[in-house]
């Protein structure tokens, strides 16, 4: 697999380290480079980028405000790697997705490691979406996604990969999920929404019964009149959701 890359850094020197180190990368293919993310966001709406390495102290639109643009207005945006010599964005980058973050100065070593994470991103969701892509017709896609086993969760800078069958419940916290396991103490707390992951999840396998959670239907251990039990947590069901819910009972008693 080779990924199309753009670097973007207001720093010759920098811009040219990190197109040099993009260059010497069996796997990447330099298709940009840029000193202004201005010009840089022209570029990514008229070609497929795969990685954008991306500097974030910048004039007129900085890397966190080209990311923020991104992930507003592109479905099938760029994975980001930010290179910067600020420790202070860290967190900023986690919101917006970032795959990665390099502190400046860094090394080929350390360009390697994220550029192979970005890969490894790479193979991991062209494999998830193989299933869909085969599929001939809308029916068709409909029933692979009931097929799947599992889905890959973004856990800081990784992708992670979950079973199906492991999921108790899911509750959403803003822009954020945590995942309940049945093999696990702990949730496991992933950036994304509720909205995205009820998309993504087989319908005939879990329920939104609330605006904050996502139930696994088959790991329900008891029912009252507005609420479910799933082990020891009781989670209400809410007003918008209890028709559908009540249907799905119907089916039972």
């Amino acid at each position: 697999m080779i990924l199309n890359c753009i670097a973007v850094d207001d720093e010759p020197l920098a811009l040219g380290l990190v197109s040099s180190f993009i260059e010497q990368t069996p796997f990447l293919n330099l298709v940009g480079r840029f000193s202004s993310a201005v010009d840089a966001l022209k570029a990514i709406h008229s070609q497929k980028i795969d990685v954008l390495f991306l500097d974030i102290q910048m004039p007129d639109l900085n890397g966190i405000e080209l990311a923020r643009v991104l992930d507003n207005s592109k479905a099938n945006k760029p994975r980001i790697i930010f290179t910067t010599a600020y420790n202070q964005f860290a967190l900023e980058g986690y919101k917006v997705d970032a795959l990665d973050y390099l502190l400046k100065p860094f090394n080929y070593e350390e360009f390697l490691h994220a550029a192979t994470r970005a890969l490894n991103y790479a193979e991991l969701v062209e494999k998830s979406n193989a299933p869909a892509a085969a599929a001939t017709s809308a029916a068709g896609v409909a029933e692979e996604r009931l097929e799947d086993e599992y889905l890959f969760l973004k856990v800081e800078y990784q992708l992670v990969r979950i079973s199906l069958n492991d999921i108790l419940y899911i509750e959403g916290l803003k822009d954020y999920v945590k995942v309940w396991l049945k093999s696990a103490e702990k949730p496991i707390l992933s950036l994304t929404s509720l909205k995205s992951l009820e998309e993504k999840l087989p319908s005939k396998k879990f329920m939104r019964v609330h605006r904050s959670f996502i139930v696994s239907l088959d790991k329900i251990n008891s029912i009252t009149r507005n609420a479910l039990q799933i082990g020891k947590v009781n989670i209400t069901v809410g007003d918008q959701y209890k028709e559908a819910f009540s249907q799905f009972l119907s089916k039972w008693v």
